[in-house]
C-alpha cells in the first residue's frame, strides 16, 4: 500500500509539481492550501508522512506544526519545507516539532532520500 502524504503548500504551482512528482514515484498524495487546513487534514489522521511549507497564509508552517503536536494524535514525521534557508531556520524548524527540514527549490532526489528515511525509521 502506497504511503500517505499530506502536502501543506500554498504556492499552486509548487503544489501541482510537487504533487506530481511524489505520485509518480508511488505516493497517495493529499493536498492542503493553507495552515488551518493542514492542521484540520492532519488531525482526522491517516497520514504516514507530512511536508509543511512554512510561510503559509492563515497558519504559518511553525503555528500549524505546532498544532499538530500538541494535538496528541499520533505522530507523524513531518519535513519543513522553506524558500528562507537561514541560519538557525533548520533548529527552528526542530524546535517546533518538525522531523526535518529542506529547501526550495526542492531537488526531488534529496526530499526523496528525507521522505524514505523517516517513513523507514531510519532517519
Amino acid at each position: 500500500m502506497a504511503a500517505r502524504i499530506l502536502l501543506v503548500e500554498d504556492n499552486e504551482m509548487n503544489r501541482d509539481m510537487l504533487s506530481r512528482r511524489l505520485a509518480r514515484k508511488g505516493y497517495d498524495v493529499a493536498l492542503a492550501v493553507d495552515g488551518r487546513e493542514g492542521v484540520d487534514m492532519a488531525g482526522s489522521g491517516g497520514y504516514d508522512l507530512i511536508l509543511m511549507d512554512m510561510s503559509l497564509p492563515e497558519i504559518d508552517g511553525w503555528e500549524a506544526t505546532r498544532r499538530i503536536r500538541a494535538s496528541g494524535g499520533p505522530r507523524v514525521p513531518i519535513i519543513a519545507l522553506t524558500a528562507h534557508a537561514m541560519a538557525g531556520d533548520r533548529e527552528k524548524a526542530i524546535e517546533a516539532g518538525c522531523d526535518d527540514y529542506d529547501t526550495k527549490p526542492i531537488e526531488l532526489p534529496r526530499l526523496l532520500g528525507k521522505i524514505e528515511a523517516l517513513l523507514s525509521g531510519t532517519a
